[in-house]
């Protein structure tokens, strides 16, 4: 089995494929409190929860966006699989031509990401990504990584709403039932929701004018399910594109 693991700025998602299956797959707290000993422990007990034997795990490959995290996680890993653990980064084979200025600015999971929608839809895409950032990352119809956009996530946009309006109440980030809200709560849901949706689309709009071709648009992570039904753009949602991402350059490695 390959475990692929995607370190984000507020979650570590970890995958497990059995050949171009996804078998398993765990969500847990970036903790950059945690130890390299807290992490083996908690890894091994996520697998034996699966049933799968440490024994079975026989590659793995990690992407991150939080560096000081790296090596916690890559040595947790060798300890627990007894093997090098591939890290996306500089010089590893992507296949994808990156147009960046530089192309070391560009974080691990954008170019993931586009990795995957490339390999999905063989043509151009922009890849929607809501995290604790929300990154628009723009692929050509030749398979090139063109650049794209990054704003603040949903939860960052809603957490300085709370903290700076001293008399709006914390309330859940959930999709209110019409945008003249009647009461307070249903009012900040309006303008977080509703106002992240017409953010969304009036990007991804911009960002393809700019492209001058039809592109497919994907979007994923953990708010995607949340925007999509009212985005006029977003055409799918694949909650999994960046593990699939990490688990096809790992092959373009191996």
């Amino acid at each position: 089995m390959l475990l692929v693991v995607d370190v984000g700025n507020t979650q570590t998602v970890l995958g497990l494929y059995d050949g171009e299956r996804l078998v398993h797959d765990f969500r847990i707290e970036t903790s950059k409190g945690r130890t390299s000993d807290e992490y083996h422990v908690l890894l091994l007990n996520l697998l034996a929860l699966a049933g799968i034997e440490r024994s079975d795990v026989r590659a793995s490959i990690l992407a991150s966006v939080v560096p000081p995290f790296n090596d916690i996680v890559v040595e947790a890993i060798d300890r627990a699989f007894d093997h090098e653990i591939m890290v996306v980064g500089p010089g590893i084979k992507t296949g994808m031509p990156v147009l960046y200025e530089n192309p070391r600015e560009v974080g691990a999971d954008r170019i993931v990401n586009a990795v995957a929608a490339y390999e999905r839809i063989q043509g151009a895409a922009i890849v929607v990504d809501f995290g604790t950032a929300t990154t628009f990352d723009c692929i050509s119809h030749k398979g090139e990584y063109l650049g794209g956009a990054i704003s603040p996530g949903m939860q960052i946009s809603a957490s300085a709403l709370f903290a700076h309006a001293a008399k709006l109440p914390r309330s859940e980030i959930a999709r209110p039932p019409r945008a003249i809200g009647r009461n307070t709560v249903h009012s900040m849901q309006a303008g977080i929701v509703f106002g992240y949706v017409g953010l969304v689309d009036g990007l991804v709009r911009r960002l393809a004018s700019e492209m001058d071709t039809e592109v497919s648009v994907i979007a994923t992570g953990g708010l995607a399910r949340l925007i999509e039904p009212d985005s006029e753009t977003i055409q799918e949602v694949d909650e999994y594109l960046t593990l699939e991402g990490l688990r096809l350059i790992y092959l373009r490695n191996a």
